[in-house]
């Protein structure tokens, strides 16, 4: 029954994976170049090989703020090697999180919809 009032040590690790890069996002990665990087989760291996980091961007291109982004993951993962203490530090892969920009349609849409004159 303990599994279920605290969440897997898997979680705990991809939630301060996600604290963690946010961080140095924020410190070492320029908005003018990425936009305004948010991360909405990481998920991680089963043996915490690799790490999937989904984000979103306001102010810059998709594709720009994903190349800035991957070509720094090998510099956020050795910062976080000297963070975490775990033995297998996550290869990082960051991935678009295209979630909120489907809502955004759908709202839209749903929007667009009420405003037609029903007949």
């Amino acid at each position: 029954m303990k599994s279920a009032t605290k969440p897997s040590r898997g979680l705990r690790i991809a939630d301060q994976i996600q604290r963690d890069v946010a961080e140095m996002i924020q410190r070492e990665v320029r908005i003018d170049r990425a936009g305004l990087v948010t991360l909405t989760g990481v998920e991680v291996t089963p043996d915490y090989a690799h790490a999937k980091v989904y984000f979103t961007t306001i102010g810059a291109s998709v594709e720009a703020a994903q190349k800035i982004l991957s070509d720094k993951a090998g510099y956020f993962h050795s910062l976080l090697f000297k963070r975490l203490t775990i033995h297998t530090i996550p290869r990082l892969t960051f991935v678009h999180d295209e979630s909120v920009t489907r809502g955004i349609e759908i709202d839209r849409l749903i929007e667009q919809a009420n405003k037609s004159p029903s007949g």
